[in-house]
Formats: C-alpha cells, structure tokens, sequence
C-alpha cells in the first residue's frame, strides 16, 4: 500500500496546452485565463501552457501551475483584415514565425490536451500544420474547441465555416466543442447549420460567471468620493480599443444637461484605448465636475456592484459580468466588422435581461433617456441560471484527460447538455429605441416567472 501511494504521488502532471485567439481586445485572452485558472484550481493534477499574442498578457495575475508563451502580436482593424501589429513584417511572414512557435511549443511540452480558441485552424490557419502532424503520431493530445455563444451572424459565419473547411476539421481534428453559452439564448448548432456529425460533438455548458469583486460597495464610493445615496453610473467599453465613441456621447450628454441633474459618472477607458481619444476624453471630463475617470481596473467587478447602472459595449465578458451581478444596464453593442455584439444584446434583452440600444442612430439625449429609466426602475430583473461555464469546461476537460472532477454536480449538469436559462418577469428592452419587441418563445422549463410583476422595462 505504502509503494502504491508513493507511486501515485510520483505520477507526473497531465499537460494542457490552451491557444488563445488574440488579434483584437482582451475578451479571448481574460476568457481564457480563466479558464485556466479554474482547471488548476479544480484539479491538482493538471499544469496549463497558455500559448498567445495578446499584448496586455502582462496586466492579468497568472496563477500557479499557469505559465505562457507569447507570440508576436497580430492586430485586426475596422474590415476585419490582419497585420503585424508592432513588428516591421508582412503578415505572411508574422503568420509562419507564429505557426512554427505553436509547433515547437506542441512539440516540446508534449501536452494531454490541447484547448483552442474561436477558429478550429486558429488566426489565418497558423494551426493547420501542427494538427496535421499530430494526427500522424500514434498517441496524439484529446482536441477541445472553445467557442463563445454567438461568433458573428448566421449568413456570414455559414459562410466563412465552410469555405474555410472549419466544420471538416471538427470531423477530423476535434473530440469535443465546447460553447460557453446555452441554446436557448443562442444555438449555434441551429443557426450556424452545423452538419449532423459537427453538432453531435457540441456540449453547451453554460456563460461563465465571475468571481467576486475584491471590495465592497461602500469601500468603492468611498475611494471616488460618492455616498450611498448617489446614483452612480459606471461606463466601461471593455479593453476601450474602439469604445471612445461611446464614452464621449456619454460625455457630451451629461454637459448638455443642467449641472443639478447630472449624475455622478465613473468612466474605464480601457488599456487598449489609443492615446489621441483617451487625451480627449480625459480634456471633456475635467469640464465636468461630477465625472471621474481612470485608464484601467482589474478589479471591475467591485466598480461594477458599486454602480446602480452600468453603460458598456456588448463583448461576451462584460455581458457575463453584468449577469453575475444581477447588475442594471444600458448596453451599446459593436455592430462591425462582425455582428456578435449586436445579436447577443439583442437576445439578451428580448430575455430581460439587459436594456440595449442600437449604435446606428444613437443620439446622446437617448442614451440618458435610458439610463435615467434604468436608474429609476423598480421592476426586478429576471436571472439567467446557466452561469456553470467554468465548472462544466474544466470538467470536461478532466474527463477527457481521465480525471476525477471534483464537482460532480458540474458534471452532472454538463451531461444534459445545458442548464435552465432565466427566471424573467415582464415584456422586454430592445436594440432600437422606441420599439417593442415581445419575448421569444422558450421552453417552458426554462422559465419561472415572478408573481404580479406588471412593469415592464
């Protein structure tokens, strides 16, 4: 007994390798983090390479049992093409240094488990070759996809997923897809027409909470100088590499009001915001005494659960932010070059969730207008219940690596395939102002609806 167990303490670690997607913001990067702080967390067993070219790696806390390998950075602009984003090199170029860093590193570091982020043959097909080659080995690491609940719109995600033979390499590379969503806000099995043998290896596992804030409400309004009693309103456009538009339409807003009616207002820039708007915004917000402002938090929660309203873009992290809080918002979404933002406000906000408005027409009186209503309502927010993401990857990728979960109601909640959505009460917010849209149909089991709730939002 004594020479088993000092055997199984001599067992060496099971390896996982997770890419990250990296060209734009720091969604997938923060998103994938997370994911692998949890697995080290929920299991002892587990060490975890994050290989990526994000340049903010440096600002997040990588936990033990994490480290990293960096990438030279690619930058997306406005129509979606990429380039080198600080390097004099051709995007060929960059691509083919990154694609034979990613097969050294699998090489090397001989992982159990590879996770990949978004595109199944990672940025402009860097992952191509390395998957080919470890299909040839005789013992090759389990394959796991991560997709986000919604990629971009249906017509244009069918399209580029077919063209680009994504869904021929689920068939070929990919044990399992895992979506940090569920189908009854968004099926992308549905919507983006998954072939028979793509969708069958989809698990849905839930948005992924966050955890809690490092202060407490009243620390937080003590440290901006804002009492209790205040309404505070919190603008966050996320990494803020596009989101000056939004901050200075709330700016320009607030100094076309009475100074007696401005709200105390708190805005996030961002780190990845360029210095000429951030000088901007910082120039318009010294004339406003009742506006505070700081370049970046990594503790957004707490400023978050301080907040009696949040006005932010519509990215997959900040929206499950908003929902771990349970938190009021006004949420502006980013409609191009890809429609993600756009489609996930919308659905959230037929769910209640959310109120959004469309950033096409968009005038500064309207964007108060919301936000005074939200600060104002009495109503109770519905809840979304599928907030198990971390737990339901991390023990998916422990039963593919043949470990033990130690939640096993994780587990459990994964093998149905999703959880219950919302608990929701009246008719809903909607992405253009004025207009009402009535709830989709869901299943019933999905729903619980609060008694004598007649309000609507």
């Amino acid at each position: 007994m004594y020479f088993q167990a000092s055997a199984e303490l001599l067992m060496p670690m099971k390896r996982v390798l997770i890419y990250s997607h990296d060209t734009f913001g720091l969604g997938n990067i923060r998103r994938m983090l997370e994911v692998a702080r949890h697995l080290v967390q929920t299991s002892p067993e587990v060490s975890v390479l994050v290989i990526t070219g994000s340049p903010m790696l440096h600002a997040f806390r990588i936990p033990t049992r994490v480290d990293y390998v960096k990438l030279p950075c690619l930058s997306r602009n406005t129509e979606g093409r990429y380039a080198a984003r600080y390097l004099d090199l051709s995007l060929e170029t960059t691509v083919r240094l990154r694609a034979n860093l990613i097969a050294s590193t699998i090489e090397d570091f001989e992982p159990d488990l590879i996770l990949v982020d978004k595109k199944p043959f990672g940025v402009e097909d860097e992952l191509a070759g390395a998957l080919a080659a470890l299909s040839e080995r005789a013992r090759r690491p389990k394959m796991m996809l991560l997709l986000r609940d919604i990629l971009d719109s249906p017509e244009s995600t069918s399209h580029v997923w077919n063209k680009n033979g994504y869904f021929k390499a689920i068939e070929t590379y990919y044990d399992q897809v895992l979506v940090v969503g569920t189908p009854e806000v968004f099926d992308l099995r549905k919507e983006y027409k998954f072939p028979p043998f793509a969708a069958a290896k989809v698990r849905f596992c839930g948005y992924i909470a966050r955890e809690a804030g490092l202060q407490s409400r009243e620390s937080v309004r003590r440290q901006w100088g804002v009492s209790n009693e205040e309404p505070w309103v919190l603008v966050t456009p996320g990494g803020g590499e596009d989101g000056h538009q939004l901050i200075m339409m709330c700016l320009n807003g607030l100094s076309a009001m009475p100074p007696a009616e401005r709200p105390r207002t708190h805005i996030v820039c961002g780190p990845e915001m360029p210095e000429a708007p951030r000088q901007a915004i910082a120039k318009a917000s010294a004339l406003l005494a009742d506006v505070s402002i700081q370049d970046f938090s990594d503790d957004l929660m707490s400023l978050m659960a301080a907040a009696d309203v949040v006005l932010s873009m519509g990215g997959y992290n900040t929206v499950c932010e908003l929902l771990t809080l349970h938190r009021r918002a006004v949420v502006v979404p980013r409609v191009q070059p890809v429609a993600e933002q756009g489609i996930r406000a919308a659905r959230m906000a037929e769910l209640g969730l959310i109120r959004t408005l469309h950033p096409s027409t968009l005038q500064p009186a309207d964007l108060w207008r919301a936000l005074r209503v939200e600060m104002r309502s009495q109503c109770p927010l519905p809840r979304l219940h599928s907030m198990r993401g971390l737990d339901n990857v991390s023990a998916a990728l422990l039963d593919a690596l043949g470990i033990a979960s130690t939640s096993m109601q994780a587990r459990g909640s994964l093998a149905l395939g999703s959880e219950a959505v919302a608990t929701t009460t009246p008719p809903l917010s909607t992405t253009n102002p004025g207009k009402s849209i009535a709830p989709p149909p869901v299943r019933e089991a999905a729903w619980t609806r609060p008694q004598n709730t007649p309000c609507a939002r």
